[in-house]
């Protein structure tokens, strides 16, 4: 596995877990749209993480979630389970953003963030499991 890989990995990761603990404070603070948005661009930044293992990337939105599909759900690596909470927090974030008078309620916010909270927890496992270190340490780079 190349350095730029893991660091590309590494930094998508981070951003993946700032964006839910921003997700969890808007929450707090009863912007549940806002929230639901938060939620899932943690889950778009740890999908990307996985992609930049595999020297994988999509500059759309729909090509993230595509290729989550075919490299991890349809290879059996990650379960379907996780790409039905993708797609469905793409499709719940577009009616918080782009729908006239959509009302996000508190329930579907805080659901959003619990399935944001579990996904990343299993990105975080399947990188464990295929043994590639993540933190920044002097072993980077090497399995």
């Amino acid at each position: 596995m190349e350095a730029r890989q893991l660091d590309l990995c590494r930094y998508r990761l981070e951003k993946a877990k700032d964006e839910l603990s921003t997700s969890e404070l808007i929450l707090k603070n009863k912007k549940f749209s806002q929230s639901i948005n938060r939620s899932y661009y943690s889950i778009f930044h740890a999908v990307r993480a996985l992609l930049a293992l595999e020297k994988i990337d999509s500059v759309k939105h729909s090509g993230v979630i595509s290729r989550f599909a075919l490299h991890f759900v349809k290879t059996g690596k990650i379960e379907r389970e996780y790409s039905k909470m993708l797609t469905t927090a793409f499709k719940i974030r577009n009616d918080c953003d782009y729908s006239d008078f959509y009302v996000a309620a508190y329930e579907d916010a805080k659901m959003q963030f619990e399935n944001a909270s579990k996904f990343i927890k299993r990105i975080e496992e399947y990188i464990k499991s295929i043994d590639i270190s993540i933190k920044d340490d002097s072993n980077r780079g090497e399995r």
